[in-house]
């Protein structure tokens, strides 16, 4: 079905309707990779707790919280990604209900050369040249709403995507400093056989590690500057005069439209 509805697209508009398609499997797949972050962190506790050592079973069991978190944010992420991908389908709709216009369009000029090859003085060609004004008029109106449409939604959806990747970034590097530090508190110096361990006596450090994360993870706030949004209409309102007739032609509408 899926791919049925792409081939029923509009010229116009499949191009972006495969790039939504692509970017819902990659949403997809950034969230499969945050749940299995998720899970990896539990089996990495398991795992440390089973191994007997107190300072792996200690540090494992905090870093995999640490790695839960940052597969949460994957899923965050994943969420960030939608609202961008939501965006970008009203271009895709406003492309779409363009070319009917285009394609309206184009069918009366080609009906114009037909008829002129029968009877360039009739009737016919007279009517189809004033059906022809009022089609460029309406295409006008289309066209401007489309490169309209098409910039700031453009800009507000690539706005929301890129806002993600960098929180999603600043905070997975926040976590992963604080899971670097969790590690440094291993002492990894090698024993000889029959040799036992010191106690591991670093567990008030690993709780300090952990309160700082969380402290950083709730205090994080976006430091981006602001892209300029355009807040009027998108269509102005002197397309808006021309596209109702009152003796418009297509090629002066054309030279006075401001994109």
């Amino acid at each position: 079905m899926a791919s049925l509805r792409g081939i029923q697209q509009p010229e116009l508009s499949k191009d972006l309707y495969k790039m939504i398609k692509t970017e819902s499997h990659a949403i997809s797949s950034y969230k499969n990779a945050g749940r299995d972050r998720v899970e990896v962190a539990s089996q990495l506790a398991n795992w440390g707790f089973n191994t007997g050592d107190p300072a792996v079973s200690e540090i494992s069991d905090k870093l995999g919280i640490i790695l839960s978190e940052i597969g949460e944010q994957e899923d965050l992420f994943s969420y960030n990604l939608e609202d961008a991908r939501l965006v970008l389908k009203h271009i895709r709709n406003t492309e779409g209900s363009v070319q009917p216009a285009r394609d309206h369009k184009a069918k009366i000029i080609d009906e114009i050369q037909k008829n002129k090859l029968r009877d360039p003085d009739g009737a016919k060609v007279t009517s189809l040249e004033q059906e022809l004004v009022r089609a460029e008029a309406r295409a006008l109106v289309a066209e401007a709403q489309l490169t309209n449409m098409t910039r700031q939604k453009f800009k507000e959806a690539f706005d929301l995507h890129l806002a993600a990747t960098i929180e999603r970034a600043e905070k997975q590097v926040q976590l992963a400093r604080h899971g670097r530090r969790l590690l440094s508190l291993i002492d990894d110096t090698p024993v000889v056989p029959g040799e036992s361990r010191d106690k591991f006596d670093r567990t008030e450090e690993s709780r300090q590690i952990m309160e700082d994360a969380e402290a950083d993870l709730a205090s994080w706030e976006p430091d981006l500057e602001p892209i300029p949004m355009a807040s009027e209409g998108l269509i102005p309102k002197k397309i808006q005069t021309q596209a109702n007739g009152n003796g418009v032609n297509g090629d002066s509408a054309k030279d006075e439209m401001e994109v």
